[in-house]
């Protein structure tokens, strides 16, 4: 039997009868002047009753018209309201109701997304929530076919949002909904500098700028704006008012604001996202999401023991024998990792595999000796080197092969703060990871010193020049909140 989940506020947030429903969306919307250009990838829209929040709203939803039968999917975040929610709630329905019919639920993808620790389903946190179903009728009327993937968001930290979308993140047939009003019940100067504030945070893709007041649905947004940072996308604010602007008094107000987030289109043709459902990159979100899930869960074994394998080095001039049958599954899988050693900031190590030959646990321990005593860069590391030294480790997605024409080709294409790099020219080979462009922004420039790194001239280039670029999740010590003895200054046991 098919459950449904019914419509709450039918007749109250909006008109209850379908042509009724239809007429006034159709109006919000009609009124819009829609720019040329793509269509966005993700928008940030109002939940408030329509006569207040729907002229807002249409801001949004009018710009996917364009693309109205090529969306197929939305991903659909809401803030709970009404039922305490840790993590995401999804719903065990397989439709949602309103008006105009039924939008099926993407079953699938709910199981898929419930795989992350901070997804569950959760019923009750959809039954009278008004936050996911006052978009529906919008994506009813703007969209052709499609289905859901209903979040309702409470208790959950930007990153865990993040990891959600970046499973969830597809191709061009995937639209990312983030529902949310801005300021509750300020005066109407008051409301506008407190939202302003909040817009700007937003155009500046900056979680940490909206604070507890600031937006209902600051969770979602906070996690959006995570991951749009990460993914480069360009956001563009396309409205911007309050109860008072649309049909309310101005002593009390709410604030509403619409935004659009657009994908670079050379990086999504780079990425083979243009013609289809973009393969690889649904497959660098899947493993981005599940890497970071499984560094929540067991980064602190990680690093504990290549700090083990350190320590055991010192003494024994050997790596740390390791049984991995006695660590957790999810540690026995083959996997590629490296393993990072800094001082005040300045590398001291790094070794690593860049394919996945052996389980994790086995990887780890033995790139973090190799990090200590075998990188040829630097001396072998002493007993009293450990003190200050920050250790980090990196898992690795495995390595793609990247297509270009040319030199400047191969920089467009490459994705600053997400790409690792491997390049290759005869013999001459070499890696960084994503965490170099923290130091090293600009692509040109990275793809630079990659070469130097490979010993290859700057302005190197020839026809049997290859690149594979690759993603990776990493852990410090410095992200612990117990970090134990690595290494404060003393020895571990």
């Amino acid at each position: 039997m098919t459950e449904v989940r019914q419509p709450a506020v039918a007749g109250t947030f909006y008109p209850g009868k379908a042509r009724d429903l239809d007429a006034a969306i159709q109006s919000y919307v009609s009124r819009v002047t829609v720019p040329g250009g793509p269509a966005p990838k993700a928008i940030i829209a109002p939940h408030a009753g329509y006569v207040y929040s729907g002229p807002v709203a249409a801001t949004a939803y009018a710009r996917l018209k364009p693309a109205a039968d090529r969306i197929t999917r939305v991903v659909l975040l809401g803030p709970c309201h009404r039922v305490p929610v840790r993590g995401l709630a999804l719903s065990s329905a397989d439709a949602f109701a309103t008006p105009l019919g039924d939008v099926p639920v993407d079953r699938d993808a709910a199981r898929r997304v419930l795989a992350l620790p901070q997804v569950q389903v959760f019923d009750a946190a959809h039954a009278d929530e008004h936050s996911l179903e006052v978009h529906l009728p919008f994506l009813q009327v703007v969209l052709e076919d499609f289905s859901v993937v209903p979040l309702v968001v409470g208790d959950a930290s930007a990153e865990e949002v993040a990891q959600v979308l970046e499973l969830l993140w597809g191709g061009p047939e995937t639209l990312i909904v983030v529902s949310s009003d801005l300021s509750h019940y300020l005066g109407y100067e008051d409301a506008r500098r407190m939202d302003r504030a909040t817009c700007r945070a937003i155009e500046n893709l900056d979680p940490a700028g909206i604070g507890r007041d600031q937006a209902c649905g600051r969770v979602p947004v906070r996690g959006l704006l995570t991951l749009a940072r990460r993914r480069g996308l360009r956001v563009a604010t396309v409205d911007l008012r309050n109860s008072g602007d649309t049909a309310g008094s101005r002593d009390k107000v709410v604030g509403y604001g619409a935004w659009v987030f657009l994908e670079d289109a050379q990086r999504r043709r780079a990425e083979g996202d243009a013609g289809g459902p973009g393969k690889r990159a649904a497959k660098e979100d899947v493993f981005a999401a599940q890497t970071r899930a499984l560094l929540e869960r067991h980064g602190a074994t990680l690093l504990h023991l290549a700090a083990a394998s350190i320590e055991f080095g010192l003494d024994h001039d050997r790596v740390l024998p390791v049984n991995a049958a006695g660590h957790h599954d999810d540690l026995n899988k083959n996997g590629a990792s490296f393993v990072t050693l800094k001082r005040d900031g300045k590398l001291r190590g790094c070794v690593g595999t860049y394919t996945a030959h052996r389980p994790l646990v086995v990887d780890v321990v033995k790139n973090g000796f190799q990090a200590a005593f075998k990188d040829p860069r630097f001396p072998r590391l002493v007993d009293d080197d450990l003190e200050g030294l920050i250790l980090s480790v990196s898992v690795l997605s495995a390595p793609s092969r990247m297509t270009f024409a040319d030199e400047a080709d191969l920089t467009r294409q490459l994705r600053p703060g997400t790409d690792g790099l491997i390049i290759q020219d005869a013999e001459r080979r070499a890696l960084f990871l994503p965490a170099v462009w923290k130091s090293v922004p600009k692509p040109g420039v990275f793809l630079r010193h990659l070469k130097a790194k490979a010993k290859l001239g700057a302005d190197h280039w020839s026809a049997g020049f290859r690149a594979w670029r690759f993603i990776a999740a990493e852990i410090s010590a410095q992200d612990l909140e117990n970090p134990g003895s690595i290494w404060s200054g003393e020895r571990g046991g």
